[in-house]
């Protein structure tokens, strides 16, 4: 089947814009259709990425977090070989946010995908770590409730120990002192966890050490996005 879908990439923070390509400009001006997570934040951002860009010339269809709602649409814009861009809040599309199972849809009707360079805070994290880039998974959110928090962190941890692949984990923002704080409780002295807190904005840092290093100096993250790694 005919047809287009860019995967359009979006700055993981406010001042980071200078973290997404060049060519994203000449990409977004080619759509006629955007499947945005949230299409405040998408036109927003391609009016930063781009000031003369008409938003009102395009179509524009909010799939939030029900993304599998909108499968029938999107096959009809398709079929009417539209080109069309997914856009999720910050980031890549499909890479922990929406975007997934539209792709999935795409591939299975044999459209055109094209997935477009772009800020990943997973990605980013993991380089600057020095953590096995070689062997390793993104596990998304831990459990809220602390008892079962600190149960699958020691589970990840052993797993971690025997199969020498890092674990890679997101927090809602409001909750990162509380998931250091089970690190630091669940894990050995000498496993190693990252940290990388605002990545690509002015204020972005990494660091990796061991649990008994992080006691001794304990951080206060702010509510900002961050990633953890746990290692050995």
């Amino acid at each position: 089947m005919k047809g287009l879908v860019y995967l359009i990439p979006i700055a993981i923070a406010e001042d980071g814009f200078d973290a997404i390509p060049s060519y994203i400009n000449e990409k977004i001006n080619q759509c006629e259709v955007f499947f945005a997570e949230n299409i405040r934040t998408a036109r927003r951002a391609f009016k930063k990425i781009d000031p003369t860009f008409h938003i009102d010339s395009r179509e524009w269809v909010e799939i939030g977090n029900k993304e599998e709602d909108f499968i029938s649409l999107f096959t009809e814009f398709i079929q009417q070989e539209k080109i069309i861009g997914i856009v999720s809040e910050s980031g890549c599309p499909g890479i922990a946010d929406p975007g997934q199972k539209l792709v999935n849809h795409a591939q299975k009707l044999g459209v055109h995908i094209v997935p477009l360079s772009g800020p990943s805070s997973i990605l980013l994290t993991l380089m600057a770590s020095g953590m096995n880039g070689q062997g390793f998974s993104f596990n998304g959110y831990l459990p809220v409730e602390k008892i079962e928090r600190e149960k699958k962190i020691k589970e990840f941890e052993k797993k971690t120990a025997r199969e020498n692949h890092c674990q890679i984990f997101i927090e809602t923002p409001y909750r990162n002192n509380q998931l250091v704080e089970s690190f630091l409780t669940s894990c050995a002295s000498d496993t190693r966890l990252c940290i990388g807190l605002s990545l690509t904005s002015k204020n972005e840092w990494v660091k990796t050490m061991t649990i008994e290093e992080w006691k001794k100096n304990k951080p206060s993250l702010p509510k900002e996005p961050a990633i953890f790694i746990l290692g050995k």
